[in-house]
């Protein structure tokens, strides 16, 4: 994993560009919304990019490498997607991973993740929170929110390489996330 000289947040909300536009405001932080046509690894990989360069403490952004990912998992467990869709998703994911033109952000701050649908909150608040507990955050959708988070951020144990993440995302029931046999 590459680390940067700024703490990379990706905001996860229903109406991120909107709430991250009030959020630029703030000072210390820099914000990039890519272009929303773009296809979510192209948005990711750009993040990655411009977050590379930074030179300013938080650098916040909505474009989630692990979207795709994520996507197709709630939609396979929701019976939406085929067989295979994820293991597809995650391939996408770790291609661009292993060249290094994407990485996980430092946090996710996932605002108002009761109004996600069911499945999708597992993803978040299981699959990513039991990788790395302290960087899922959950928080309100208001950009005072967003700011007071980014200033109680705390440090925790960093992500897995990517690649053990991922390993066998698909065979994680979203209800039996976290779970441990015992």
């Amino acid at each position: 994993m590459q680390r940067t000289s700024t703490t990379v947040v990706c905001v996860v909300a229903p109406d991120a560009p909107a709430l991250l536009e009030a959020v630029s405001a703030a000072a210390n932080v820099r914000v990039m919304v890519p272009d929303s046509d773009d296809a979510p690894l192209d948005r990711a990989v750009a993040v990655a990019n411009a977050a590379a360069s930074a030179h300013i403490p938080y650098f916040v952004h909505d474009a989630d490498p692990l979207a795709v990912v994520g996507e197709s998992w709630s939609l396979f467990f929701d019976g939406e997607a085929p067989v295979g869709a994820v293991e597809v998703a995650v391939a996408e994911v770790l291609g661009r991973w292993r060249v290094g033109s994407l990485d996980l952000p430092d946090y996710y701050l996932v605002a108002d993740a009761e109004q996600l649908g069911t499945t999708t909150r597992h993803w978040f608040g299981g699959i990513l929170h039991e990788a790395s507990p302290m960087r899922v955050v959950p928080v309100a959708t208001h950009p005072e929110s967003i700011v007071r988070a980014l200033a109680t951020l705390r440090p925790g144990r960093w992500w897995p390489l990517l690649d053990r993440l991922l390993d066998g995302v698909e065979r994680r029931v979203p209800d039996q996330v976290g779970l441990r046999a015992g």
